[in-house]
């Protein structure tokens, strides 16, 4: 009798198993990682479509379906799936600008017992082949340019450098090219000095940071002459950072370098009527061993920096710097900025600020 008692109750278990069981749905996908393989840059986006079935015994319903990065587009079956049915995610991707392997996941919400599912595609997009316009995106009248701007990056204050420009005669006719405005710092050349049709060219730029006699970020703008012709549409950016180098100093050195000190950097004037100025004097101390030279002090638009009595600060000495903001034609929040060239080998470059709202 003992024995018919407890059988009756394992079946009783098994039942209410199974029915809880039943009572939840379940999700079970054909396959959780797809790999397109190679795809072409070029060739437009590529699709694929997971299919899963309710293995369980109630309605399944996708909550959401998100994908790991905006390249990924998905979509899903936005209505309730019967047990034993089916329904499907899509996956979208866009291989545009996005060369090379790629492993995109999409995280799938549901109701099932397993609310989160991870689904993957992966595979390898090819670059695009460049075409000139890629490789010479800048036009100038008859000639292709890799870039308008020609950067020589850092320059160490008497350093002499030098730098190189592609480009490429798309026309059908020679070309030479000179160049107009140039300043007595910068010499600029081209070779061959006729460039045939088809034929690729170079500008050669040689930088002479003696000759500038200028600190910080600069830049200096150069026009190219084309068959004698000038138009100030083919215009030439030349920028340098003109600043000395202190990689190489010793610890000793260092020790007796100068050190620029300003306790409050930032100055807020609150708010300011339009039209009014408004003007506040940085204390500077040099706190090093040895003397502090200012080589620079520029201010941004909208603010003017008033340069300080003394440009060479002794050990222990202070001046003032005054930065006058003028709200003339200013509205909403404002941030102006004063920088400071000097050589401090810790602090070369040091930025003040202004701050503040101009109300009308």
């Amino acid at each position: 009798m003992m024995n018919k008692i407890l059988l009756f109750i394992a079946l009783l278990g098994i039942g209410f198993g199974l029915q809880a069981q039943q009572s939840k749905s379940a999700i079970s996908f054909e396959e959780e990682i797809y790999d397109f393989g190679e795809v072409k840059e070029d060739g437009g986006t590529v699709t694929h479509t997971f299919s899963f079935t309710n293995s369980g015994g109630q309605p399944l319903i996708v909550h959401t379906v998100r994908a790991s990065c905006g390249c990924t587009s998905p979509d899903w079956t936005r209505q309730p799936i019967q047990p034993g049915k089916e329904g499907f995610i899509k996956a979208t991707f866009d291989p545009r600008n996005r060369p090379g392997n790629f492993n995109k996941s999409v995280i799938v919400t549901t109701n099932a017992d397993e609310p989160t599912k991870v689904l993957r595609i992966t595979g390898k997009v090819l670059p695009k082949e460049k075409t000139m316009e890629d490789i010479y995106p800048r036009e100038m009248g008859p000639v292709r340019l890799k870039t308008s701007h020609l950067s020589f990056t850092r320059v160490a204050p008497q350093e002499v450098k030098t730098e190189e420009l592609e480009f490429i005669n798309t026309s059908d006719d020679k070309v030479s090219i000179t160049f107009d405005k140039v300043p007595e710092h910068l010499q600029i050349s081209v070779k061959p000095e006729v460039v045939a049709p088809g034929q690729k060219g170079v500008i050669t730029a040689v930088y002479d940071a003696g000759k500038k006699e200028d600190w910080g970020f600069v830049v200096d703008q150069v026009y190219l002459k084309i068959n004698d012709d000038t138009n100030r549409g083919n215009r030439l950016s030349v920028s340098a950072t003109i600043e000395e180098d202190y990689s190489k100093w010793t610890d000793e050195q260092m020790a007796k370098a100068p050190v620029i000190n300003i306790e409050d950097r930032v100055f807020d004037f609150g708010e300011l009527k339009q039209g009014e100025k408004v003007s506040h004097s940085f204390v500077l101390t040099n706190s090093g061993k040895s003397n502090l030279v200012l080589r620079k002090v520029r201010a941004s638009c909208g603010c003017t920096a008033i340069q300080p009595d003394k440009m060479v600060i002794a050990p222990g000495e202070s001046t003032n710097i005054v930065a006058e903001f003028n709200s003339r034609g200013m509205s909403g929040r404002q941030n102006k900025s004063v920088t400071i060239y000097s050589n401090d080998p810790k602090k070369s470059t040091m930025l003040l600020r202004l701050t503040g709202t101009v109300v009308k």
